[in-house]
């Protein structure tokens, strides 16, 4: 198994640390691991316990993308391999390579991803999954599909539009080229810098549990529905989301917990 799951607790609320495992090899995507993640995804949506995942790489690396033995496996296959990119999995819009990065994508929990040297091609759409990116000091990034001859096309197209102007996506696609945490930060590719991206990933996840579960996940669903939709169109989602909300058992009890000055206990 190349990706492990660790459920811990904060403030009495499960936050589960998904790990790329594979440090060996900068935790290089294997065919495995594009099985292995959606699964992985899978068993946490399933758990009504859980306000937060943690995504991490073993070692010193996040992910260096695609590992070589992919393409090497698929050299004389390449008309399997047309087949998998031109068919949506049974009921989902992705295709095989694309589930790794939607499946997580589509966790209603907050997803921290913590972000240590190199994160390149699809481990950089992998990351791109994540509602938060914190990465250390010295973490590289990089679209780097182009220097396969390739695109990106584990599932970027959903993420980038709400990051950032369409000319700097672009000039990262086709240019392949490797940036540090400071440029990557200026065009939004992560959220923020931290000497410790692990430590601080999960100390977000110990304040994301001081909320209601309700409203980690009615505002995911609110900023992601939203973001990039026509002027006029997110006004009803708001409204439905709150709707959702207003006066449920979690909602009073942070009220009263405000007011009372004291540790909220959701249900």
């Amino acid at each position: 198994m190349n990706v492990r799951s660790g459920p811990h607790h904060s403030a009495g609320a499960a936050v589960a640390t998904l790990c790329l495992n594979r440090p060996d090899k900068m935790n290089a995507i294997t065919l495995e691991m594009f099985e292995a993640l959606p699964a992985a995804a899978q068993a946490l949506a399933d758990r009504p316990d859980l306000r937060a995942v943690i995504l991490t790489g073993a070692g010193d690396h996040f992910c260096s993308g695609l590992d070589t033995s992919v393409f090497q496996q698929f050299a004389g296959r390449i008309e399997e391999m047309r087949q998998r990119l031109m068919t949506p999995l049974p009921g989902r819009k992705a295709n095989w390579f694309q589930h790794p990065a939607t499946a997580l994508r589509a966790l209603s929990v907050p997803v921290i991803a913590a972000l240590r040297g190199n994160c390149f091609g699809g481990g950089l759409q992998i990351a791109l999954a994540a509602d938060f990116r914190i990465a250390a000091p010295d973490a590289r990034f990089s679209i780097m599909e182009a220097k396969w001859g390739l695109i990106p096309d584990m599932g970027i197209t959903q993420v980038l539009p709400g990051l950032m102007r369409a000319d700097q996506a672009k000039d990262l696609i086709m240019t392949a080229r490797i940036l540090d945490a400071e440029e990557a930060l200026s065009l939004g590719l992560i959220t923020r810098i931290a000497a410790d991206p692990l430590a601080a990933a999960q100390d977000q996840a110990e304040t994301l549990c001081q909320r209601s579960p309700d409203v980690l996940r009615q505002a995911k669903r609110l900023v992601d529905e939203s973001w990039t939709a026509a002027p006029g169109d997110g006004l009803a989602l708001e409204a439905e989301l709150q709707n959702a909300i207003i006066g449920q058992p979690d909602q009073i009890e942070a009220v009263m917990a405000s007011l009372q000055k004291r540790q909220p206990k959701f249900g």
